[in-house]
């Protein structure tokens, strides 16, 4: 059948697998569609009926697919790999579909907005965007260093992938460098600043979260996110999908988190009641801004408490493969190999670590000893 807009909207999907839907029109071109209803355009080449997705249906128009692939035929045929004349703003369309399944929504929405934001450059062809194009656009961005050098790794990374899909001869970003090398923050929170945040927070949503951040050593995203199916007894377990590395986390918490979790279950935003919706926390900046006034405390982020936990569990005597596993962390201690062997789970080890990480939090919001015995 001659594949066309609108009958492929009528194209069903199969009751259980995938079908593919081939064109009248070009050899091996087709529409494939799951069982679930996806439908991307596939081409079907070579003596072994070697398949590839050429992108999906709906993120790439019939025509702009068909002509794909074409090319993509033509250079199978001539056995040349000769720079594919794709426009910038498709190659982003298609660079984008291809990294969806392997990053992380929140990263894969940031290389979307780097790359259509500051790197616009329409029709032009790939291989006809020039070094001193790019260098412009990131230049621009030197009064916001971080931001600059994000954008530089981001379209760096899509011009790699650009050069392996043969849309360029050579890399124009090759001997290019950020203007701004990133060092990661070192900020750890003295005895005195987590007491005086600690004071401050007080017991509402932003200052329930603050707290379990301080107790815990989680990430944001995670704690903020927590819903009652999460929450144990004395044990927090963040599924796959809610952690930044996508393994599944299970912690203990002490006593002082414990409370807090349980004064926290069923309100709006943080541990919903169950068959209700969780609506997402949006006072991270009001609440912050409060927090500094509050406190006096200034010149730090919610994640430097992560580091001020590891540190703290650090200057308690807790080993660092303890308080790698409280993070979360694949790296260090279990990277490699030893990350592929070491089972044991460090379970008896990290609840120690938490019951002494809140004894010495307990001790540090109390504040110093007067002579008299009262306390700050």
């Amino acid at each position: 059948m001659r594949l066309t807009d609108l009958s492929i909207k009528t194209l069903e999907a199969p009751e259980k697998g995938a079908i593919v839907y081939p064109d009248s029109v070009l050899t091996g071109f087709g529409v494939r569609i799951s069982e679930g209803g996806t439908k991307s355009f596939v081409l079907t080449h070579g003596k072994l009926r070697k398949r590839e997705t050429i992108g999906r249906v709906g993120v790439l128009t019939l025509q702009d697919a068909r002509a794909e692939a074409k090319r993509r035929l033509a250079e199978y045929t001539l056995g040349k790999t000769v720079p594919r004349p794709v426009a910038w703003n498709m190659a982003v369309t298609i660079y984008l579909e291809e990294v969806r399944r392997r990053l992380k929504p929140r990263t894969h929405a940031d290389y979307k907005r780097f790359l259509e934001k500051y790197f616009r450059f329409g029709e032009l062809a790939v291989s006809e965007v020039a070094p001193d194009d790019l260098q412009t656009r990131v230049s621009r961005l030197a009064g916001t260093p971080v931001e600059q050098h994000h954008a530089f790794v981001v379209v760096r990374t899509f011009l790699r992938w650009a050069h392996r899909k043969h849309y360029l001869n050579a890399n124009p970003m090759e001997r290019m460098q950020s203007g701004h090398r990133y060092r990661p923050r070192e900020r750890v929170l003295t005895n005195d600043e987590l007491r005086r945040v600690w004071n401050a927070a007080g017991d509402g949503n932003y200052g329930s979260i603050v707290k379990l951040l301080i107790l815990t050593g989680q990430r944001v995203g995670e704690i903020s996110k927590l819903t009652p199916d999460m929450i144990g007894e004395d044990t927090v377990t963040l599924p796959a999908e809610a952690t930044k590395n996508g393994r599944m986390h299970a912690f203990p918490v002490g006593q002082t988190a414990r409370s807090i979790l349980r004064r926290s279950l069923g309100r709006v935003f943080l541990f919903p009641a169950r068959g209700k919706p969780t609506a997402p926390f949006n006072g991270f900046s009001k609440g912050k801004a409060s927090l500094d006034k509050a406190s006096g405390v200034g010149e730090w982020t919610l994640h430097d408490l992560r580091r001020t936990f590891a540190t703290g569990l650090a200057s308690l005597g807790v080993s660092l493969p303890v308080v790698e596993k409280l993070l979360n962390h694949v790296s260090g201690s279990f990277a490699g190999i030893v990350g592929v062997y070491q089972r044991h789970s460090y379970d008896r080890e990290m609840r120690a670590a938490m019951e002494l990480w809140e004894q010495e939090v307990d001790r540090i919001v109390r504040g110093p000893v007067r002579a008299d015995g009262t306390s700050d």
